[in-house]
Formats: structure tokens, sequence, C-alpha cells
């Protein structure tokens, strides 16, 4: 028999967008059927003898159709170049190799249990939104480890383990874009977003650095506010538990404690000597004046965070026998990889998608007539880059995946605003924050079933509505929280990264 909560679920909204959003097609055939549509496009648009005058070279091009002896030629041609030269794919892959050895020898795991069980019980609900937050370092790995792990630890200290739940699941989700150091999410979004920004100036670039600033600041602050809705709104309205807490978790261990300090001091010596390369006189890594903005550091700070994660992934897989033998270390790096196929498959289409709709000059097309209606209707300002990341934000509802909606997304919208003199990075922060904001409220996301199991484990009839009002007030109020963030680096010309702001 249904539990009245469970009942509930089968009527509103929150149903109509799981019903309707589950009959979505795969991201793969979204791609495809929008690749084929985009061929259909170029023929009839071109067939109009439409032409578009090129912004920055002034250059008058017509649209070219693919149903034609040239566009078959294209698509034969260059169907590899597009999958093998496409940005991205390079980018995430030489990160996870890092990354995901790091994960693979346990140290993500080790040092976010370390972070939430060591928290003095005044700053535990810190700990673990901050934990949560950092803990996109292990990808999806963190959705499965926080949650769980922040609901035992509020029960063990007498507090309502649901609220644990909730703040573990909110970092992770909804703080999922920031993180202090850089990450995957930054190589793969930053990819997409130089792919769709060469279609106006083939010379630009937007680095994982590029939002650095803003993601490192938005840490601290997305720390501090979800520990205030977890204890001033979430907590209150559980209530007092008086369930059941003997779950158990396993401590760190004497030898993992061991292998997270030789960690750091790895991480510490690696930093050091990358600060001595930084700043030795007449260093190759800076520019021609000396400085860093821009600077070949800047451009190659991919394969520098590499090394840095295979180095302290070493030492602390090193130290607790995780490696034992140098095959180790390609062998973790080949699992890793392996956790990526879905995403290299999914890529396969993205690429195709893109490339058909630069070469037939309909991106420009509609970036330029988007950006001189907007221009007629006085849409110039701000305010049309927040209602961009409204959309974002409404259309994380259907499309979880937010390398999909952003490669679906990019192509179009950052065009149109680079012609309003908007940087591409800034556009990419602002759909960031509007797709991590909503992870935790679609019914979409695959680890809300999940964590409703974990859910389940201290009060049977919870369900799916259960969780979205729990998670509701965290991705409302971290989205308002990150649009005035984002608001106020816009105004005072604050750099959201290296040498970025709001305009180019």
């Amino acid at each position: 028999m249904a539990t009245p909560t469970e009942q509930q679920d089968k009527k509103g909204f929150l149903n109509f967008i799981e019903k309707w959003g589950n009959r979505l097609p795969d991201p793969f055939f979204i791609f495809v059927y929008l690749a084929v549509f985009v061929v259909l496009l170029s023929w009839l648009v071109s067939s109009l003898g439409t032409t578009v005058v090129h912004p920055g070279t002034g250059e008058e091009l017509a649209i070219q159709s693919i149903v034609s002896g040239e566009g078959i030629r294209y698509i034969l041609a260059e169907t590899i170049n597009n999958f093998t030269g496409f940005a991205p794919l390079g980018l995430v892959l030489v990160m996870m190799l890092g990354i995901g050895l790091a994960e693979r020898v346990g140290l993500m795991e080790t040092a976010i249990k370390k972070s939430i069980l060591n928290a003095p019980k005044s700053l535990i609900t810190y700990a673990v939104i901050f934990t949560g937050i950092m803990g996109n370092l292990a990808s999806d790995a963190a959705f499965i480890l926080v949650p769980p792990l922040a609901a035992m630890v509020f029960a063990s200290v007498g507090r309502h383990p649901l609220a644990g739940l909730a703040a573990g699941f909110a970092g992770t989700g909804a703080g999922f874009t920031a993180n202090i150091l850089i990450t995957g999410t930054d190589a793969l979004l930053s990819g997409i977003s130089t792919e769709a920004a060469r279609t106006i100036d083939d010379t630009m670039v937007v680095t994982p650095v590029d939002n650095w600033y803003f993601m490192s600041a938005s840490v601290v602050v997305m720390a501090i506010v979800g520990a205030i809705i977890t204890e001033k709104l979430v907590e209150p309205r559980l209530g007092k538990y008086t369930g059941r807490t003997d779950n158990s978790f396993e401590p760190v261990t004497k030898q993992e404690n061991k292998g997270l300090l030789n960690a750091v001091i790895a991480g510490a010596v690696y930093i050091g000597l990358i600060a001595l390369l930084l700043f030795f006189p007449g260093s190759p890594v800076r520019n021609e004046d000396g400085g860093i903005i821009p600077s070949p550091f800047l451009s190659g700070i991919v394969p520098i965070i590499l090394f840095f994660f295979i180095t302290v992934a070493v030492a602390y897989g090193i130290t607790v026998k995780k490696i034992t033998e140098s095959k180790d270390i390609p062998a973790y790096m080949g699992d890793a990889i392996k956790d990526m196929s879905g995403y290299i498959v999914l890529i396969f289409a993205a690429a195709q998608f893109i490339s058909y709709f630069n070469w037939s000059n309909l991106g420009i097309w509609l970036a330029v007539n988007s950006a001189e209606f907007l221009t007629s209707i006085n849409m110039t300002g701000l305010p049309v880059m927040v209602g961009f990341s409204i959309l974002a934000a409404l259309l994380n509802l259907l499309i979880f995946s937010g390398s999909a909606q952003w490669a679906l997304m990019a192509p179009i919208f950052i065009p149109m605003f680079m012609l309003l003199d908007y940087h591409p990075a800034f556009v990419q922060l602002a759909f960031r924050i509007a797709d991590s904001s909503t992870n935790i409220i679609t019914p979409l996301n695959p680890y809300i079933l999940i964590v409703l199991a974990f859910m389940r484990e201290y009060d049977k009839k919870a369900g799916l509505g259960t969780l979205i009002s729990l998670m509701l007030p965290y991705s409302l109020i971290f989205f308002g929280v990150w649009l005035v963030m984002m608001i106020i680096f816009a105004l005072t010309g604050l750099p959201i990264g290296p040498g970025i702001s709001l305009r180019m």
C-alpha cells in the first residue's frame, strides 16, 4: 500500500517534469536528431539565398547547405576530425587520468571522511557542505559517499540524520560546479565554450581557470549559506529524531592517515616547485612582459593540474599499499578512462552537431540576428544574462547532464552574447550556477533515487516528494545567492578568473 507521501508524488508539477523528462531520448540521440535537423535547416535557409555579415571580418557569408555535394564531402572528410579535434575531449580525458587515479587509490574517499569526521560539533554542518562542494573532485562518486556519511555523523551527535543527508546532498549536488581547485568540470565546459566562441573569433580560448576566482569564492559563500539553510530551515522542520541510529561507518585508519599526510607533503613540494618555476627570473612559463595573464602557465594549466593529482595519488597509493608496483598506476588510470566511455560516445554525436552548425554558418546567422533583435528592444544589459541563467536552470530539469546541456546551449548563446560584448567565460559562468543549483531537484538526476534509498534507512515512509521538499530551499536559495554574486562581480568589475570580467 502506498504511503500518503508516495501518493502525492503521483500528482503535481514535479511528476509532470519526471514524466515528460523521462520521455526525452538519450542525450546521444538528442544530438543525432539535432544534427539531422541542422542538415535540413541548412538546406532550407540556403535555398532562400540567405547571407550574413561576419561581425569580426566583415565578410558576407552565405548559408551553406549540407544537402549538397560540398556538404556531403564535408561530412565524409571531417567526421573523424570533428570528433578527435573536439576540444573538450582531450581536456577531460587528460584531467581524468590524474583525478581518476586519485579516486581509485582511495585518496578522495579518505579526504572526504577525514573532513567530516574530524570537524568540531559546532562546525559539522559547515564541514558537510564544504566537503560536499569540494567532493566534485571525485566526480559522481561524491553523490554516493557524502550524503550517507553526513547522515551518520549527524545521528552520532544527536542531530536529525535527514538534515545531515540533505546538507550532504545539497553540497554535493547544488554546489557541484564550485571548487577551490581546478576540476574536470572546468576542463569540460571550457572546451565546449572555446568551440562555440570560435564561431565569432577563431583565436578565442576559454581556459579551465577562467571561472576560478568566482568558483573559489563560491565555496566559502555556499558553505555558509548551506549551513544556515540546514540549521535554520531544514532541521527545525524535521524536528527531533527518535528512530534508529545504529548505522556504523569505517573510520579513517592509521595507514590512511599516514597516506593522507604523505599526499599533502608531496602536493606541497610539487606546488613549491611550480611556484619556483613560475617566479624564477626569466621564467619560460611567463609572458614576454614577465606577467601571468596571459601566459604559457595559464594556457598549460591542465597538464600542471594533471601532474599534481598524479603526484598526490602516487604518494597516497604507495603509503596505503594500493600501489605496489609501477604497472598499478596505468591500470588505475585505465579504469578511470573506462568510466568515461559514455561521455566519449556522447561527445562523438555532440561534435558532429556543433561542427555542422558552424560549417553551415547557421550559428553565426542565428547569433547575429538574435543579437540585433536584443539590441533593437534595448535588451543588452545584465538582465539578459540573468534571464539566460534562469532559462538554463529550467532546462536542467529536463536535461540532467551538464555537458550535454552546455553542448546544446553554447553554440547558440555564446556567439550571441559575444556580439553583445559579453565574454564567453562569463556566459559559461551564468550557465554553471543555474545547472548546479537545480541538480538536486530534477527527478532526472539518477542519484536522487540513491539518496532516497539512504533516506529510507531513517524514514521508511519517505518518498520522492519528501526528498524534493527538503532540497527545494537549498536549490532556490543557492541559485538566488549565486545570481546576486554574479551581478556583484559584473557591476564591480571583479574578475571571475585571471583577467576575465563581464565584457570582452
